[in-house]
């Protein structure tokens, strides 16, 4: 699932653009076709897809929602980052003194 969200951020999949079917990718991910098919639920559940009977899944055509998974994914990786840092004994400041100090290499 992660997979595919981050071909949506990244504009490798854009909005109305037909998934592959689930034995396809399943094939090409080597995993279980039941895998792909519950991938491929979730993102309807969370609005990022839809079925068409008979046609496929494809991708919402719905900005507001590709804007926003960008933003939601985001938001992810900086709690983690924050997170770890954390439990590597950071404080709020080093923290970001670290991420200024790598903004400003350009690293």
């Amino acid at each position: 699932m992660n997979l595919i969200k981050k071909q949506i951020v990244l504009k490798e999949l854009k909005g109305g653009e037909k998934l592959q079917s689930v034995r396809e990718m399943s094939t090409s991910l080597r995993v279980n076709p039941n895998t792909i098919q519950r991938v491929y639920k979730e993102l309807e559940r969370e609005g990022l897809a839809y079925t068409q009977r008979g046609t496929g899944t494809f991708i919402t055509e719905d900005d507001s929602i590709l804007y926003n998974l960008r933003g939601d994914m985001a938001k992810d990786v900086i709690e983690k980052f924050i997170d770890g840092m954390r439990h590597l004994g950071f404080t709020n400041k080093e923290i970001v003194d670290v991420v200024s100090s790598k903004l400003n290499k350009g690293e």
